[in-house]
């Protein structure tokens, strides 16, 4: 579409669609009726084709989040297509694919955002926490913060790459680890699994760490060299054996099993954690000290940057492994994500 086409065709209009809505701390998903029209010359109007579920969803049922404010649509794992756009908008046009992830705003004011790091802004705008997210038919957005989806992704593939996908890619290759340097992926998780493909992938001698022998085939299959079963009393010294791991990311959600594992990080290694616990690390600083090791955290990432994980996992063959619910049992599908009993990811899908 050329831009004089793209500017012409731009007439706001308004469309109703079904969304899944808290309407307060604790309190239940509600399906109502929501208008969507474009009030901003930069925004772009999503028709939702999936939303991933991610485990921070959570934050729109309890209300523990500073800034929320209700009612909220939860979701921030969005893709779908563009159904229209503002009159100021130039990279997107009807049609394309695009994806919305954890970044969905900032205050370009802040010294974060005059660095240029966005997704750290004091004011970071979050779908499903400070703006409404995806458990929707529509949404709008931005168009700074919308990725362009690859054609040789699903939708429901690439909704989970757009957090637990960006986060682990992220992580990693900001880590410094070099290709062939040892990497090893605590937990084989939602963010665990896309993990070991991404380190993988990468270059690097990749080490599955998780409970129990059963999954070292699995761990295989994910493209990890060698598999570490945590519940033996020698997982670390295992790790140890084969000179330790010049990264360590962690991606399980218990501060208490992540600890150990500071033991097993090589000369000047470090832990990059991006399983989020409330409670806090026990780590001796002789431990620290005198292997000059480091333990460190990782944030999602912008726009761009989940291009790169989306463009990455596409050229590579990486993929989410999910299960997919449609909108109208997006409760239950929330649920199954909190349960424990999807192994990895759920979509819901409108």
């Amino acid at each position: 579409m050329t831009q004089a086409s793209k500017t012409a065709s731009v007439e706001q209009s308004t469309k109703a669609g079904r969304a899944a809505v808290v309407e307060k701390p604790g309190g239940p998903l509600q399906f109502t009726s929501r208008d969507y029209r474009i009030t901003n010359s930069r925004d772009v109007r999503i028709k939702i084709k999936a939303c991933g579920i991610c485990h921070s969803d959570s934050f729109a049922f309890t209300g523990h989040f500073p800034g929320l404010k209700y009612p909220i649509i939860p979701g921030h794992e969005i893709v779908g297509t563009v159904d229209e756009v503002g009159s100021e908008v130039r990279r997107l046009s009807v049609g394309d694919r695009v994806g919305v992830g954890w970044h969905a705003g900032h205050c370009h004011e802040c010294g974060a955002c005059r660095s240029g790091d966005f997704i750290a802004c004091d004011k970071l705008q979050t779908p499903g926490i400070t703006r409404d997210g995806g458990y929707a038919e529509y949404g709008i957005f931005p168009e700074e913060v919308c990725a362009i989806v690859p054609e040789k992704l699903e939708f429901s593939e690439a909704a989970p790459l757009l957090c637990a996908g960006i986060t682990t890619y992220n992580a990693l290759r900001h880590a410094g680890a070099l290709p062939g340097d040892t990497v090893a992926v605590l937990g084989l998780g939602g963010l665990g699994h896309l993990g070991v493909q991404f380190a993988a992938k990468m270059g690097y001698r990749t080490v599955a760490i998780a409970r129990g022998s059963d999954k070292a085939e699995f761990a295989g299959q994910l493209g990890a060299h060698v598999y570490i079963d945590s519940q033996k009393s020698t997982a670390v010294d295992e790790l140890n054996k084969i000179g330790g791991a010049k990264v360590l990311l962690s991606t399980i959600t218990s501060a208490d099993a992540m600890t150990p594992w500071v033991e097993a990080l090589s000369l000047n290694g470090k832990m990059v954690v991006v399983g989020a616990d409330v409670q806090p690390l026990r780590i001796s600083p002789i431990a620290l000290i005198s292997r000059r090791r480091t333990v460190t955290g990782w944030p999602s990432g912008t726009a761009k940057d989940s291009e790169d994980c989306l463009n990455f996992a596409a050229r590579h063959g990486i993929r989410a492994m999910v299960e997919t619910y449609p909108l109208a049992k997006a409760e239950d599908a929330y649920n199954r994500m909190m349960s424990g009993k999807a192994r990895f990811r759920v979509v819901v899908e409108p």
